[in-house]
């Protein structure tokens, strides 16, 4: 619910109320398109060009890695759960990051942007008129 500040004129008096409404936009989430004309700080750019744009993803995390095998290595054997395991998760959401890699050069920066549920990339465009309540 979002929250809006009207100024009401009444016999004279101007008052300040308070009036809560739907936001139409609000479940609409964030469209961003396939490609973006941004600028590239590569060596060999250091111009706006334009960029595929996709959505960072986390790799496969690693067996290799020093913590990892600690970890492994200390959970082996008798005595149960050796370490704390997070329970107070506090975010319904995390923060998209996008992923832009330079047409020119394939340089590869990344991009983050605000919080939100739903996310796409090269969606429908939003029609003239479509922003009226």
């Amino acid at each position: 619910m979002a929250t809006k500040l009207l100024q009401v004129e009444r016999d004279d008096e101007t008052t300040a109320a308070c009036v809560r409404f739907n936001d139409p936009h609000k479940d609409e989430g964030v469209n961003v398109p396939k490609t973006k004309k941004t600028y590239c700080k590569n060596k060999e750019c250091r111009k706006h060009t334009l960029h595929k744009v996709t959505q960072y993803k986390k790799g496969k995390d690693s067996l290799a890695a020093q913590g990892k095998r600690r970890y492994d290595r200390k959970q082996s054997g008798y005595g149960g759960q050796t370490k704390p395991v997070f329970h107070k998760k506090a975010k319904t959401t995390k923060k998209i990051v996008l992923r832009l890699q330079c047409q020119g050069c394939k340089h590869v920066s990344q991009h983050p942007i605000k919080r939100c549920k739903h996310f796409e990339i090269g969606g429908d465009k939003k029609g003239k008129g479509t922003s009226l309540f």
